[in-house]
């Protein structure tokens, strides 16, 4: 079954000879080789580019393993580029040539050569782009498959599929799975025998135990606010030594894998961020249930974590949003209390501040997901996501309400609203 990647294929045609190196990125198996060998490939040969001025090398392949030494990848490039025609060059999982960056800079200097590489460790990739590439890198960022693109190829009506998708996640290859047990055995095997292993393999671990545990703590904490040493104290209370640094470490190591994803507090109206604590969310629901179990099926986090990707694909910059007020305690002394808002969403010049709610069921659920909203005096639309079945409305105060099955199916709505 062909799985339809339009956002990014359209990133990669718009990308076609502009000068930069393509710089695919993303978490192990979300469909970065996928889109780029498959889907890209096939839209070359479309518009008349032949097959021999397309250059493949995957070097994950045993038969590609030579080529893990930077030289030896350059003359094997350089002996492909027999003319002076306009030459495309594939390179998956470049992470695992030491030194790839001189290669490529090197290599881009062809204007008869269009590069495009994939990667899986933001750590090689990122920061690259911006220090090693000296502003020819040009990064696009793949996701495993958004709901809408799961919805399609699914063959199943809108609540089946989300079901689905709210159990065991977007990871491209399901869905060529059938059964509950497959999928579940496929999703604990790639936790354990790749993300895992590659970290573990990459930073030299020799205990893994630590590690495990904390993937566990923060797949059970999805949406809540932690930091170092919380997530220290917790281990103590545990009788799990360990400390505050090494947590950080290790922390990073998942980000750097792009397993996790690490949101700042923002005060909305200080205008300033809050360095600590901070929140984290799967890249994708399903690996993040299968760590636990799928025992823990918290409805309000999990809606809450696929907000948030489907944001992250949509190409928002979000942060956790933060607002104090003074309230009377019960000795009429003035405390202060702090209110969140789920995400704040910018894009461009826009912003969005978004609640996401599991249901609304009546006013006073309604006044409470609302609370932190009214607060906020700026112009920008103040967005309620709930999943409930209902038509958009606005509330005296001017929030929208939205369904979950709205905002999911149409990748615009925000705009819209």
């Amino acid at each position: 079954m062909e799985i339809k990647r339009d956002l990014y294929l359209s990133k990669l045609i718009a990308r076609r000879f502009n000068s930069a190196i393509k710089i695919i990125s993303g978490i192990r198996r979300c469909g970065k080789s996928y889109l780029l060998f498959k889907l890209y490939y096939d839209y070359l040969l479309s518009i008349g580019i032949k097959k021999d001025y397309i250059i493949t090398i995957e070097l994950d392949d045993n038969k590609y393993e030579e080529l893990h030494n930077k030289n030896k990848l350059r003359d094997y490039i350089e002996s492909k580029i027999i003319d002076d025609n306009d030459y495309y060059l594939f390179i998956d999982e470049i992470q695992l040539c030491p030194g790839f960056e001189s290669v490529l800079n090197g290599l881009n200097r062809n204007l008869h050569l269009d590069i495009y590489v994939t990667g899986s460790n933001s750590k090689f990739l990122s920061s690259d782009v911006v220090s090693e590439f000296r502003g020819r890198g040009d990064e696009i960022r793949v996701h495993p498959l958004s709901f809408k693109e799961f919805f399609t190829c699914s063959n199943l009506d809108y609540y089946d599929a989300f079901n689905e998708y709210f159990t065991f996640g977007g990871m491209p290859f399901l869905v060529n799975k059938k059964t509950n047990e497959e999928k579940i055995t496929y999703l604990n095997n790639l936790f354990k025998f790749t993300y895992l292993r590659d970290i573990v393999e990459r930073h030299n671990i020799a205990n893994d135990l630590i590690l495990n545990n904390l993937i566990d703590v923060l797949a059970s904490s999805i949406g809540s606010l932690s930091n170092p040493k919380r997530l220290a104290n917790t281990f103590k209370s545990n009788s799990i030594n360990t400390n505050e640094v090494s947590l950080n470490n290790y922390i990073n190591y998942l980000i750097d894998a792009f397993i996790i994803n690490k949101v700042n507090r923002y005060d909305v109206k200080g205008k300033q961020y809050i360095s600590t604590p901070y929140k984290f969310y799967f890249e994708d629901i399903g690996l993040r249930n299968a760590r636990l179990g799928f025992r823990q099926q918290d409805e309000g986090h999990i809606i809450e974590n696929i907000v948030y990707n489907e944001l992250k694909i949509r190409g928002y910059n979000i942060d956790i949003g933060v607002l104090s007020k003074r309230e009377k305690g019960e000795d009429n002394k003035l405390l202060y209390k702090q209110l969140e808002v789920d995400f704040v969403c910018n894009f461009g010049f826009e912003k969005y501040y978004i609640q996401v709610a599991s249901s609304i069921y009546d006013y006073e659920k309604m006044m409470q997901e609302s609370k932190s909203l009214t607060m906020i005096r700026d112009s920008f639309k103040k967005i309620i996501i709930v999943n409930n079945n209902l038509k958009m409305y606005k509330t005296d105060d001017g929030i929208i309400v939205v369904s979950l099955k709205d905002f999911l199916l149409d990748e615009d709505i925000l705009q819209k609203l």
